[in-house]
C-alpha cells in the first residue's frame, strides 16, 4: 500500500487493486474499515474516478417515533419487531418520493398545489 501526501498536506492511502473477469474488485480491509462500510455503499463517477461511499441507514433517525406509534397501537413482542422491520423499510421508498415529487414540482410549478392551496392564507 502507497502512502502519498497532497498538495494540502492531508494523508492519502493508495493500493493497485486487480479487476477479475466478471469486473468485480476487493475492497482493501482497512479501506473497508476506516470509511466505515456496512451492508451497502454507492458508486458513482466523479472527475473521471469511481468513487465509492458507505450508505449511512439515516432511517434510525425515525427509530423512537416509530415504536411510539407501534406501541400505542398495542404492539408487544414478537408482533412488534416485525411490524417495527416493515414500517422502517417503508421509510426510505416514502422519502424518495418526497423528493422526486419535489423536483417535479421544481420544475414545474403550475402543476402542484401551492402551501397555501393546502393550508390556506393565515390572515
Amino acid at each position: 500500500m502507497a502512502i502519498t501526501k497532497t498538495m494540502g498536506g492531508s494523508v492519502m492511502k493508495k493500493k493497485r487493486i486487480s479487476v477479475s473477469q466478471k469486473r468485480q474488485i476487493t475492497i482493501p480491509i482497512d479501506f473497508y474499515n476506516a470509511i466505515g462500510i456496512e451492508n451497502e455503499v454507492e458508486c458513482y463517477i466523479k472527475n473521471d474516478a469511481i468513487v465509492i461511499k458507505p450508505v449511512r441507514d439515516n432511517c434510525g433517525a425515525f427509530d423512537e417515533e416509530i415504536l411510539a406509534d407501534l406501541i400505542t397501537k398495542g404492539y408487544a413482542g414478537e408482533k412488534l419487531l416485525a411490524e417495527f422491520k416493515s414500517a422502517r423499510k417503508q421509510i426510505r421508498p416514502a422519502v424518495e418520493k418526497m423528493l422526486d415529487e419535489s423536483k417535479k414540482a421544481a420544475h414545474n410549478p403550475d402543476k402542484f398545489d401551492s402551501y397555501e392551496d393546502v393550508f390556506g392564507l393565515e390572515g
